[in-house]
């Protein structure tokens, strides 16, 4: 009962991770339809700019990740409207030819992290890593602790931009209707290009977090991308406040059998869940029927 209150415990603030490693797609994927499966190899670019600023300069890795934010923003603008001239605006078959193109750009991305920083694992310094907080016999790494305190901030603040902003709304509304939105004089790819702009900034915190949380290699995109794409149709696409319940839930799971089976059974949980959600409930946990 010991370690499994202890594997509960790490769960809750490992799935907070999974949120905020998850968020930006929830955007890109969940509400604009783009198959973004270049996803986890962006977050993973995000983690090494964040290595590069510690090891060179030896900035907070959250301070680096908040300084990497704009540049991430206008490389999703670029990425967007280049996969929209590309694929999106032919209209037939933009989803299938759009998975190869984000693939091809996923490994692009990753063969110039290896001809860059080589194919070791890389891991930054902070004075939150390395130590850990006691609750009796319990042992929570702080490094963890500051992944649940930021992801939380993170889930959260996107939330409230998505629902009290005027682009969040516009972001909202052409998610739902992008023809009633081009009728009353927006200009729909605009809106979609800064959204997209918006899902791979996030990563600049997120890749920060995820080399807080582990030392990151060049492959380490394979290992998130049924995560991240888990934790969004679990929670129903598009759903900020499910993205986060989902991602405990994923959490918690890993851990539990990581406990209680071994590591061998952990990395199978995120593709389990997701075949189970599609066959139970394809909306996701908060997701509408359509």
């Amino acid at each position: 009962m010991d370690l499994l209150l202890d594997a509960v415990v790490i769960g809750v603030l490992l799935g907070c991770f999974y949120a905020a490693v998850s968020i930006g797609l929830s955007v890109s994927f969940g509400l604009l339809d783009v198959p973004h499966v270049a996803h986890p190899a962006f977050l993973v670019m995000a983690s090494y700019a964040v290595f590069f600023l510690n090891d060179r300069f030896d900035i907070d890795p959250l301070v680096a990740g908040l300084l990497i934010t704009p540049l991430l923003f206008l490389f999703g603008l670029a990425a967007y409207r280049l996969y929209y001239e590309t694929f999106e605006r032919r209209g037939t078959d933009a989803a299938v030819r759009g998975i190869a193109f984000f693939f091809g750009v996923a490994f692009i991305i990753e063969v110039l992290i290896i001809l860059q920083f080589g194919v070791d694992q890389r891991s930054v310094t902070a004075s939150y890593i390395g130590k850990a907080w006691r609750f009796g016999d319990m042992r929570i790494p702080l490094r963890l602790v500051v992944a649940f305190a930021v992801a939380s901030a993170l889930t959260i603040l996107l939330a409230l931009y998505l629902s009290k902003t005027f682009m969040g709304r516009a972001i909202r509304a052409v998610a739902q209707d992008e023809e009633a939105v081009r009728l009353m004089g927006a200009n729909p790819v605009r809106i979609k290009q800064w959204a997209f702009g918006v899902a791979t900034a996030v990563l600049g915190v997120a890749g920060a977090l995820l080399i807080i949380v582990a030392p990151v290699d060049p492959t380490l995109d394979r290992a998130y991308i049924g995560r991240t794409f888990c934790v969004v149709v679990m929670a129903g696409l598009g759903s900020m406040s499910g993205t986060l319940i989902a991602a405990i839930i994923l959490g918690v799971a890993e851990t539990i059998v990581l406990t209680l089976f071994g590591a061998s059974w952990a990395p199978a949980i995120s593709f389990a869940m997701l075949l189970g959600v599609l066959a139970v409930r394809p909306q996701g946990l908060l997701g509408r029927r359509s």
